[in-house]
């Protein structure tokens, strides 16, 4: 299956339970970008990161290559979403003051990406690029899924090598700047955290079987306390 179809089947699990990110990366974002006019999200699939973008900048374009993934995507007024692939985004010579790629960037053909990030991004523009690593939460429920992270290991897609080794190894052709070290922490109810860890890609040919038997000795509704930390690359184009 190509990369624009991989996500099509469970685009609706996306929009339900794939979490937001926290505040203070978008903060941190908006603070370093040299104006506040225009901010890309690239593979923004049902639009998590766009959403969140749209509160510090006066307009998001959201570009993913899957329409099924877009249509899960809320509308917005300062939003727009449109089918494209991340090297053709379409956005105008050095129109964009930020470049995000929020659990992305690991699927792109980056060899034609990075050209049109610097294309693409104003003087002293920001790109960054992120992506959730594996959630915990204590107790005997959080080992069984440990247990469950362990059985899905070696069936992780390769491009989700990299998020594995936090982006270490991802190329990265931009003046580095310093990422701070954030994590999504929150109490949830435990069906929201199985129903997102049944959307990845690893669980969907794998492990199904095992979740399903850690959902049925769970009350779906007991809050669990979830830290999910985030791998992160910023630079300056």
């Amino acid at each position: 299956m190509t990369f624009e179809h991989l996500f099509d089947a469970q685009a609706a699990d996306y929009s339900r339970y794939r979490p937001g990110y926290p505040d203070a990366l978008f903060e941190h974002l908006a603070a370093l970008a040299p104006s506040r006019r225009l901010a890309w999200d690239v593979g923004t699939g049902s639009g998590q990161a766009a959403v969140r973008l749209a509160d510090d900048f006066d307009h998001v374009v959201a570009t993913d290559s899957s329409a099924i993934q877009l249509s899960h995507a809320p509308p917005h007024p300062k939003i727009t979403y449109r089918v494209a692939p991340a090297h053709a985004g379409g956005l105008a010579d050095g129109a964009c003051d930020l470049v995000a790629a929020a659990s992305a960037v690991h699927w792109f053909d980056r060899a034609a990406f990075y050209p049109e990030v610097a294309r693409a991004l104003r003087p002293g523009g920001i790109i960054a690029v992120w992506c959730y690593r594996l959630p915990r939460t204590p107790g005997r429920f959080g080992a069984r899924l440990d247990e469950l992270y362990e059985i899905l290991e070696p069936h992780w897609p390769a491009p989700t090598r990299l998020v594995r080794d936090d982006y270490r190894d991802l190329e990265f052709p931009f003046a580095e700047l310093h990422s701070p070290a954030f994590a999504l922490v929150a109490t949830w109810p435990a069906a929201q955290l199985l129903g997102y860890i049944s959307s990845w890609t690893a669980t969907q040919t794998h492990g199904r079987d095992e979740l399903r038997a850690i959902a049925r000795d769970i009350d779906p509704a007991q809050p669990v306390q979830v830290a999910i930390p985030i791998c992160m690359r910023i630079g300056r184009g």
